[in-house]
């Protein structure tokens, strides 16, 4: 799930630089001749036992906010905002469970040929759109070619990378996948350039939704982008009031699987975040929310004991886009410095009161086969070796680092603490400023950005290789060196190979052999060249209203599993 805006703060820059301040000179006082972490380790709080799904029945409405999105039609939903409502109003090939288990959708069942240079789903026959029209494999292939058209400017196309006829696509000298084969109603065929024997997962991700034959050019049928017609459980109830909300109902006519049992879903767009979600969950508006970081801890003092509360360690991982083909990042020996200058458990502890774990490697450990402890050497605070590389980097004192971050989502406290502790530990002199979150993207995008940038990434399909191929890739950049970015390869980060072991681990069928070849690529883009800084592996805190719903749990991303949530 791409760039995602989590946890809003109420907290100021300079009261948070002051309470990190503390925390930063006495980590640096304790760090001795070795420079190792001498702050307390984090190991994050407790997670909540997963909640037993119990048949439910129907009724109810279900309120909570989210901020507003980018897009809530599978053609460009990119965010976690986004995506909640566009997985909950489609149903793809595939779907995946909170645990990462991907499920059928509208395929009953799929495999590849011999290498995995095609795929064959054969389709459930019967199901239908919202508006009637019966789904069949000329509906995905339409809703694919709706989001690879070069008119269409989807910030998420990138996800159909590898189907035939989708580089013609998007260069506008073709209007049709000519690797998608839609000539049997109940079967699609999917033809790859490259081998890859998971792509199947990739499926799981609602741009690859169907659309009806009303849906048309993005650009050219507004109303339809404002109120997708799907094929999920829920439909829309009314059209997207932009900066008020989106009223969703029940599907009676869905039959990939049981009905959702929820009535109505009305998601309320607020204007400061988490801090408007958790005054609405106080006041009795909002049956779900996030919150804003100072509260945690007096929120789950609250509300814990209630069984109001929720804790998981999700797949999300927080971290520091780094622009290394910019100065003064250019060289690993300068990333590598800052990321030893951090001491995440000092801004864990004091920012996070211990609710988060700090990362040691990118992929995270909700991938237990893949996760590799440590192999990010350089996440473990060391000043010592942190100013020695710094010198041979030439960050003298006083050099500038532009460090930006988006103020609609409760960053200001940490970013405030790591601003702090690069100027204090290194001399740097750091240039924080915060924007948009849109503005903050499209920043990011830019042949010329610089410095720093906060980040978090969540998988949008379950798999290790969604944290390295799109944002590490060398095709995932999408543009020359004068030209804005057009994947999520923002940092312009190239190794060839680490583009050949992703490659050659995609083409195994070999599971094992596979995540083998992605753990080889992540020691060199994180271990050796450190290519991005992660910071935390991310836990996520909601409140639940238990006293009118049942089955209240968070799914794959981290959002209201709506699907299932039922009154009592």
């Amino acid at each position: 799930m791409r760039k995602q805006a989590w946890l809003r703060s109420a907290a100021g820059l300079t009261a948070a630089a002051l309470v990190l301040t503390a925390c930063s000179q006495k980590s640096n006082e304790g760090s001795g001749d070795t420079g190792g972490d001498n702050s307390a380790p984090s190991a994050g709080w407790p997670e909540t036992p997963e909640v037993e799904i119990k048949e439910g029945k129907p009724g109810g409405t279900f309120r909570f906010g989210i901020t507003e999105p980018t897009a809530i039609d599978p053609y460009n939903a990119q965010e976690s905002e986004g995506l909640l409502v566009t997985k909950y109003l489609f149903t793809g090939l595939t779907q995946v469970e909170p645990d990462g288990e991907v499920v059928p959708g509208v395929a009953e069942k799929w495999e590849p040929n011999d290498d995995c240079s095609e795929w064959t789903f054969e389709l459930k026959t019967g199901t239908k759109f919202h508006n009637g029209e019966e789904v069949n494999s000329e509906s995905f292939k339409r809703g694919w070619e709706r989001v690879s058209a070069k008119g269409s400017a989807s910030e998420v196309a990138y996800h159909l990378t590898g189907i035939e006829g989708f580089a013609e696509m998007q260069a506008g000298t073709a209007n049709a996948l000519s690797g998608v084969d839609a000539s049997d109603p109940a079967k699609l065929t999917v033809k790859l350039t490259d081998p890859n024997c998971e792509w199947f997962l990739r499926t799981v991700h609602p741009v690859f939704s169907p659309v009806p034959s009303t849906a048309g050019a993005p650009a050219t049928n507004t109303a339809y982008v404002e109120a997708p017609i799907g094929n999920g459980p829920f439909m829309m109830d009314g059209k997207w009031e932009h900066d008020r909300g989106i009223k969703l109902k029940r599907y009676e006519d869905y039959s990939i699987g049981h009905k959702a049992y929820l009535d109505a879903v009305e998601i309320t767009i607020t204007a400061n975040g988490a801090d408007d979600e958790y005054a609405g969950y106080q006041n009795g508006t909002f049956d779900w929310a996030r919150m804003p970081t100072p509260v945690l801890e007096q929120a789950r003092a609250t509300y814990e004991p209630q069984d109001q509360w929720i804790t998981k360690n999700t797949n999300g991982m927080n971290y520091l886009l780094v622009m290394g083909t910019q100065k003064p990042l250019d060289n690993a020996k300068a990333r590598k410095a800052l990321s030893m200058a951090i001491d995440r458990n000092a801004i864990i502890n004091g920012v996070f009161k211990g609710s988060q774990t700090p990362a040691s490697s990118f992929v995270p450990p909700v991938f237990p086969d893949a996760f590799q402890e440590g192999v990010c050497e350089a996440c473990v605070f060391n000043l010592d070796e942190a100013k020695k590389l710094a010198k041979e980097a030439g960050l003298t004192e006083g050099t500038e680092l532009n460090f930006q971050f988006n103020v609609d989502a409760g960053h200001e406290e940490w970013t405030a603490a790591v601003k702090d502790q690069l100027e204090t530990n290194l001399g740097l002199k750091v240039n924080l400023s915060g924007v948009q979150f849109p503005d903050l993207l499209n920043n990011e995008q830019q042949p010329g950005a610089s410095g720093i940038y906060r980040a978090a990434w969540g998988a949008d399909y379950p798999t290790p290789s969604n944290y390295l191929q799109p944002l590490l890739s060398t095709e995932a950049i999408g543009a020359g060196p004068t030209e804005p970015t057009t994947g999520d390869n923002r940092g312009r980060y190239s190794n060839e190979k680490f583009d050949t072991l992703i490659k050659e681990g995609l083409a195994s069928k070999d599971e094992a052999e596979r995540t083998k070849k992605f753990q080889e690529a992540e020691k060199i883009a994180i271990g050796e060249d450190q290519a991005l800084i992660p910071l935390w592996n991310r836990t996520q805190h909601r409140l639940a209203n238990t006293t009118k719903f049942i089955n209240l749990r968070m799914d794959f991303s981290e959002n209201p599993d709506l699907y299932e949530i039922s009154i009592k």
